[in-house]
This record gives structure tokens, C-alpha cells and sequence, in this order.
């Protein structure tokens, strides 16, 4: 740096993802030298994860260097690093190679898959939070068809084209839907040996309908959309245990478990807070909550740090109506624009203003033409709904290139029903690396509760199952 970058406040960002970039893009009119720290070079749309994961999009389509998003910020810079500390009371973030002292920290790391103490479940049933993830979900998944294809064992093809997914919010809906549109149309043609429109998706989902955090008539509608689309869905049910060759399932009424011969699981039923968040609460001499978030004060401060931020899925925010603000991105987006707003306050010596969420509206896509969501008091479904969620999600690309290519990619699937990015590519269900396990910190955050009308939250939860 130079002394007169030294001379400026110091903000270190940890977390490239919604809230940590809104954060970085907000101080670029500030006088202060900005670091954002993560441990990929990019920016990942995750709202698009699922359709890397099924071969509709590039993962290029959907992810975007941090480096030319920040090109013309010159008061930025990127440095790819994974943190494994935090000192407060030095103000030092240490990383793997050094030590970065701050002024303020704005911690935006979002969250991991919860597997509600079954850790044993995690290489069984992949979720979906990186483009790794969604590689090897894709692999999974076009891998199952290709070894139904060379089989000669019934049953065999049966476990084989049988596809359970475990929880019913958007994350697994959005599954649920691509896989049956895979099934019935991309690859009706494509072998000579099975049938691939025989495959059996199945949704297990604890509540009464999928999208149950949707007031009704939504949560059915979307049931029976996904009914339409050939998915078999398996309400007030719990996965009980999973092996490499089946499920077992428990009715939460009847008390009667079933077992589900399948040899692909996709987990979509929750997620908790980044382990980033338990090392910050230590350092701050604080619980986190049953989730792993860290509670925050009205500014989003770490109490008794004032110039501690936490934004994004991180943070456990209560709202003064009742309630908590919810895992989407225009939340994590608010809240990285409300840490600046703090920043700016406390270097013009102004209050801070308080963090106040705006309620912009949430949809969940179901499948093609079809999806359901809530504006304000408007219950928003079928195509006008799916319209929505299109138009909403590709303004919200960061680049315009990227936003040109998933608009041609869509409308060719549209017309052609044809998925021109189902490859299978070699590679490991790598959630959590293991240096992630070691520091404690995951950069890439997971799905939303609903999908925002601006794009869901790098983390968020589908915890309805």
C-alpha cells in the first residue's frame, strides 16, 4: 500500500458473494482502502446453481471475476485468501499466509449445508452450493442414465433411474422440476436400451405441501405443478438414513418407515450458519445461535465490536415487527449497503442509521412456464409468475455479457427442450475443502429459504423439510 492509502481507514471484507460485494461496491465514493478477502477469484450467481447442475447453463454463465467487477473501483482490491482467524482485539484477520490489520471488518460468509448432525450423509446426498457441487450433481446425474443404459438387471435400472431429493423449498423444487423436464423431454431420444421418461423423482418434504413457507393456495399449486411434471412427492416425511444404495424414510404421522431404492440423493432440507460465524462469536465472547449465525445490534454490529459488521445469511437480524429477516438476497444486499451506510456515518461523525429490511417479494420456479411467489399481498403463479422470476433473475446477472449468453441459452432450451451443457466431468463432492474444515470458513454460500424477486440470497435456508 501507500502511505496515503495507509493514512485512509482500513475495511477488510470477508466473502465475495451478495452482501461482502454490495458492501465493497458501496464504499467506492468513500474515503477509505477497501480488501475483500475470498477464497475463490469469483462472484457465483447461486439462484443458477441448480441450472449449472442440470446442464441448462455454463458454469461460466453464472459466475463472474471479483477482479473485473471491481476493475474501475480503484479505492478496491482482491486478495484470494481463506481465513482461518479473527483477532478483536488487535483487529487482525489472519489468513493462511498473513495477517490483515482493519479499521472496520465486514464478515459476509454466508452459509454450509446442515445435515442436522449426520455428517455421515454428506458425501451420500450432495447439496447444492458451489459449481463444484453442481458438476458433480450433473456427473450424478447423467452419470445414473449412463450406467441404466449399459445394465441388463432390472432392478438395477430401477435403482439407478430412481432420484430422491430431500427438502421441498425452492432449492429442491428447482431440482425436482429440471430433473422431470431432463427425463420426459431432453433425453427422450438419446438412448436405445431404457427409457429415460421412466425415471422416478421423488420429493421427500416433512411439511403438508412443498413451499409451505408460501401462504396458501401457493404450497398446493406448486404440488400439483410438480405433480403434472411427472414428480412423486412424499409429504410429512424424514430421511431417517442414507446408504449408497437406498433411503429410508419415516412418515411423521403414521410413524411407518419406507425404504427408497435409489443410487442418487440430493439434499436440499438446511443449512446453518458459516463455521466462520462460531469463530467470530468466540473472539466476540458471544453464543451463536441454533443455526450457527451471529446475533447483531440494530446497525448489524457484533455487540460490544461497533466496528465489527456481519451481513448476509451470517447474521441473525430480528426485525422489530416480530420475526427475523430472511435468508434472500436482497436482504444480503440490504444489509452490505447498510454496513457502508454505518462506515460513511462514522467517518462524516453522524449516527448510524438503523438496518430496516424492505420486503421486495419472493417466487420459487416450479419448472417450464410455471412458478409461484408473493408480492406484497399478490399471489403470484403459473407463467406470469415463472415471466417474473426470468426477467428478475437475469437483470441481476453482474455482467451484461453473461446476462446475453443466459438469455440465448434460455430461449434455445425453451424452443428446443435441449440441454447443450450435460456433460459429465470428472470430479469430488468438495462442500467443504479441507482447509475449509480446518479454518473454518466456506466462501461460497448456500440457497435461499425463497427466491427474492431480486436474485436469492447466497444463503439462506431450505429448511422446510
Amino acid at each position: 500500500m501507500t502511505s496515503e492509502t495507509k493514512q485512509r481507514p482500513h475495511v477488510v471484507v470477508i466473502g465475495g458473494g451478495f452482501a461482502g460485494l454490495q458492501a465493497t461496491r458501496e464504499l467506492r465514493k468513500v474515503d477509505v482502502s477497501v480488501t475483500l478477502l475470498d477464497r475463490r477469484n469469483f462472484h457465483l450467481f447461486q439462484p443458477l446453481l441448480y441450472q449449472v447442475a442440470t446442464g441448462e447453463l455454463s458454469p461460466a454463465n453464472i459466475a463472474t471475476p471479483l477482479r473485473g467487477i471491481l476493475r474501475k473501483q480503484t479505492n478496491a482490491r482482491v486478495i484470494l485468501e481463506e481465513v482461518t482467524s479473527i483477532s478483536l482485539d488487535s483487529n487482525l484477520v489472519h489468513t493462511t499466509d498473513s495477517a490483515i490489520e482493519f479499521d472496520y471488518l465486514i464478515v459476509a460468509t454466508g452459509a454450509i449445508h446442515h445435515y442436522f448432525g449426520r455428517e455421515e450423509w454428506r458425501p451420500l446426498a450432495p447439496g447444492l452450493k458451489t459449481l463444484e457441487n453442481a458438476t458433480e450433481i450433473r456427473r450424478q446425474i447423467l452419470g445414473a442414465f449412463e450406467a441404466a443404459e449399459r445394465s441388463n438387471d432390472p432392478d438395477e435400472i430401477h435403482e439407478l433411474l430412481t432420484f430422491v431429493i430431500v427438502g421441498g423449498g425452492p432449492t429442491g423444487c428447482e431440482l425436482a422440476g429440471a430433473l422431470a423436464e431432463i427425463s420426459r423431454h431432453t433425453l427422450q431420444n438419446d438412448f436405445r436400451s431404457i427409457r429415460p421418461a421412466d425415471a422416478r423423482i421423488v420429493l421427500v418434504e416433512s411439511g403438508d405441501a412443498p413451499l409451505d413457507v408460501y401462504p396458501e393456495p401457493l404450497p398446493q399449486r406448486a404440488a400439483s405443478d410438480l405433480k403434472k411434471l411427472g414428480v412423486e412427492i412424499q409429504p410429512q416425511c424424514r430421511v431417517v438414513e442414507i446408504e449408497p444404495t437406498h433411503v429410508m424414510v419415516r412418515n411423521k404421522e403414521t410413524d411407518e418407515v419406507k425404504r427408497l431404492n435409489t443410487r442418487t440423493v440430493l439434499w436440499a432440507a438446511g443449512v446453518k450458519g458459516s463455521p466462520l460465524g462460531a469463530i467470530l462469536c468466540e473472539a466476540a465472547g458471544i453464543d451463536a445461535d441454533r443455526g450457527g449465525r451471529v446475533p447483531v445490534g440494530s446497525d448489524l454490529s457484533v455487540p460490544g465490536h461497533d466496528n465489527v459488521f456481519v451481513c448476509g445469511d451470517l447474521a441473525q437480524v430480528k426485525m422489530k415487527e416480530g420475526g427475523e429477516v430472511p435468508g434472500l438476497a436482497p436482504a444480503a444486499m440490504q444489509m452490505g449497503a447498510q454496513a457502508a451506510k454505518c462506515i460513511r456515518a462514522d467517518l462524516q461523525s453522524n449516527p448510524r442509521p438503523e438496518f430496516r429490511y424492505r420486503d421486495k417479494g419472493s417466487l420459487a420456479v416450479i419448472g417450464r412456464c410455471t412458478a409461484v411467489g408473493q408480492i406484497g399481498s399478490y399471489k403470484a403463479k403459473g407463467f406470469v409468475a415463472w415471466f417474473i422470476w426470468l426477467f428478475i433473475h437475469l437483470m441481476y446477472i453482474t455482467l451484461f455479457r453473461n446476462r446475453l449468453l443466459v438469455l440465448m441459452q434460455w430461449g434455445w432450451t425453451f424452443v428446443t427442450h435441449d440441454r447443450s451443457a450435460r456433460l459429465i466431468t470428472d470430479g469430488a463432492n468438495s462442500e467443504i475443502s479441507t482447509m475449509e474444515q480446518a479454518t473454518g470458513w466456506n466462501a461460497d454460500p448456500a440457497m435461499p429459504t425463497t427466491r427474492g424477486l431480486e436474485p436469492s440470497s447466497q444463503t439462506g435456508s431450505d429448511s422446510s423439510s
